[in-house]
């Protein structure tokens, strides 16, 4: 069949996010003519909001450290934690690629990566590492280098840097959270870079010193720049156009024009879940219905999904997400993703009848699905109430609550949302939850804190919920008594940091239709397409880690680099 062009690549990379720079990134290197178009006016997607932890299993940043690895062990871990209907051959692919694709990103950009002693979620499990080194986290990168290119990247998440706008390497939270010698002088050193940028701070509030997210997508874009990879933005994909069962094109909203871009080798989809698509998560994630509270970016609404399904493509888990607790300060676009906090000691979570349903420093995962499955079953904890006292609003904060700042000075938004009470019984009126409840929960909470154990939910036991508790603190660094006034609650509700159901695909990231076949030409990564860690969260970085890995399986099966 004959169609009228109006632009033509060898591959087409829908989204900006970490696993379309990098596919985009190898085609390009694999001498492929690559365009990456992204709907919005920022680009960066989620990734750049992100804490960039990528898991990688037998990497050589975890040998360097003395860490000895090996993909089998990997491979038991995941399969064993991720849904039965997530093929063998997907795990294998991801844990056996994973290592490759960071040394390639090591060896062809400005991006380090450090693998970091962060035991895995459930490192108890055959396969786990309660040690770590699994989770790799990315060293800071100079912005300016980007030029006028790093004025739209995409912002740090709120709960990923300090005051909304310095960015923060994930070494430095330490410093600052537990006051280490010379803390001050550091962070002063830190905002001073910050506004002494001079002119480029009186044009934007962008800090150039890129952490986290920001700096994994600002060395992926340094190296596209390098290879003159272009980004479209605010370039929404409407259409993938298929001729005899082979995806050749995709009509493209560009400059307020309708744009049939034909493609030679492939479209890679990397646009993201359907996060707030509020539509969509009616229909497939019962668990996970609210899309305000949901931590992904406005731009997440299943486009890619929808488009992949209109040409007969499949669809797995799509009831799944990436499950969080999360703080919401109303007026903001998404959640914040609760992490530290419930480790720390003197605070506990509490549903509406003042009782405490879970461990509070399980991981954020675990902890979000409790949450919800809790909300769905009992329907008394949507929201959940975070307690803690005077001496821990003093020394940690909590979500957007800053500590040192006395409360009349935090944001009207942030106060609006506080509970406090001179005595628990107060608070609890507060809270509107029973008194008698609450009182005798932080009594038994306070009973067993002192000594450092917890017996109804072992919080604190594990390696995992050691990792952000206070190391000041003994014998347990994730327990104290709740016990000094005034005291505090917020509001903390089940959400995600997005969903991790999608087009069904294979090893090499071809999505596949309702026959299990290949659709020529088409591929899925990240939360585009079913995750193959299924419905668990293995480690931290198990997001962004495979949303990599399979992007540059994808550019390379497409580029025949696996020739």
């Amino acid at each position: 069949m004959t169609q009228n062009w109006d632009k033509e690549v060898d591959t087409l990379v829908v989204g900006s996010g970490a696993g379309g720079l990098l596919s985009a990134l190898v085609a390009a290197d694999n001498h492929a003519d690559v365009l990456v178009i992204e709907k919005e006016a920022q680009w960066g997607g989620a990734s750049a909001t992100s804490g960039a932890g990528i898991w990688i299993p037998n990497s050589d940043q975890a040998r360097a450290a003395g860490f000895e690895d090996n993909v089998d062990d990997a491979f038991k871990y995941v399969r064993a934690l991720s849904k039965e209907n997530v093929p063998d051959a997907n795990i294998r692919a991801f844990v056996e690629n994973a290592s490759p694709m960071l040394r390639w990103v090591t060896n062809n950009t400005e991006i380090s990566y450090q693998a970091f002693p962060y035991p895995d979620y459930h490192a108890e499990n055959p396969g786990g590492s309660p040690t770590g080194f699994r989770t790799h986290m990315p060293l800071p990168i100079d912005g300016k280098k980007l030029g006028k290119d790093v004025e739209n990247l995409r912002f740090a998440s709120p709960a990923a840097s300090l005051f909304g706008y310095l960015n923060w390497h994930f070494d430095e939270t330490y410093i600052i959270l537990f006051r280490a010698p010379g803390w001050w002088w550091h962070l002063t050193k830190s905002l001073a870079r910050y506004w002494f940028d001079w002119p480029f701070r009186f044009k934007s509030r962008k800090d150039r010193r890129l952490t986290l997210g920001n700096a994994l997508l600002g060395g992926l874009r340094l190296a596209m720049n390098e290879k003159k990879v272009p980004i479209w933005l605010e370039s929404p994909l409407v259409d993938l156009i298929s001729d005899k069962g082979k995806v050749t094109g995709a009509v493209v909203r560009h400059e307020g024009k309708s744009l049939r871009v034909r493609v030679k080798k492939g479209i890679v989809l990397a646009a993201g879940g359907f996060d707030k698509n509020q539509i969509m998560r009616d229909e497939n994630a019962p668990l996970y219905r609210n899309a305000t509270f949901s931590g992904g970016t406005s731009g997440n609404t299943g486009d890619s999904i929808r488009a992949g399904q209109a040409i007969g493509a499949n669809t797995l888990n799509m009831q799944s997400a990436w499950a969080a607790p999360v703080f919401y300060v109303p007026g903001e676009d998404r959640g914040r993703l609760c992490t530290i906090e419930r480790a720390l000691p003197g605070c506990m979570m509490v549903n509406q009848k003042g009782e405490r349903y879970l461990n509070e420093a399980a991981s954020y995962h675990i902890v979000g699905q409790q949450m919800a499955r809790r909300a769905a079953e009992h329907g008394d904890a949507n929201p959940t109430w975070f307690v803690f006292d005077h001496k821990y609003r003093h020394n940690y904060p909590v979500g957007p609550l800053y500590p040192l700042m006395p409360d009349w000075m935090q944001r009207g938004e942030v106060r609006g949302i506080l509970k406090k009470g001179r005595t628990i019984e107060e608070l609890a009126v507060h809270m509107g939850v029973p008194v008698d409840t609450l009182t005798s929960t932080v009594a038994r909470f306070n009973e067993y804190a002192v000594k450092g154990e917890d017996p109804d939910f072992h919080r604190g036991e594990a390696a995992y919920d050691k990792m952000y508790g206070d190391p000041r603190v003994g014998p347990n660094p994730c327990l104290a008594p709740i016990e000094k006034g005034p005291f505090y609650a917020m509001p903390i509700y089940p959400g995600d940091i997005g969903t991790n159901g999608g087009l069904l695909t294979d090893d090499k990231a071809r999505v596949l239709d309702a026959k299990g076949k290949p659709i020529a030409g088409l591929y899925a990564v990240g939360n585009n397409a079913a995750s193959a860690m299924g419905e668990s969260y293995p480690g931290a970085g198990v997001t962004i880690g495979p949303a990599m890995t399979f992007g540059y399986i994808a550019a390379r099966h497409m580029t025949g680099a696996n020739d």
